[in-house]
């Protein structure tokens, strides 16, 4: 029964690891990384200037990026 605890709590430790290293790469890839005008006519996007916001490249799949 002992030999059960433990091996319950090990589980429930990898578990939580791995759950937080799943959310901190997913939180890396969903913020979206900075682009360049040249890279952004290059990959087919529109530059669009928003007031106060700066510049971002519209792509063709619909996403936004902002312009470095």
């Amino acid at each position: 029964m002992r030999m059960r605890r433990i091996l319950g709590l090990a589980l429930a430790a990898a578990t939580l690891a791995g759950a937080s290293a799943v959310g901190a790469v997913t939180a890396e890839a969903a913020s979206s990384p900075n682009i360049t005008r040249d890279e952004c006519t290059a990959a087919g996007g529109q530059i669009t200037a928003r007031p106060y916001a700066g510049e971002t490249c519209a792509l063709p799949d619909g996403t936004t990026q902002p312009i470095t």
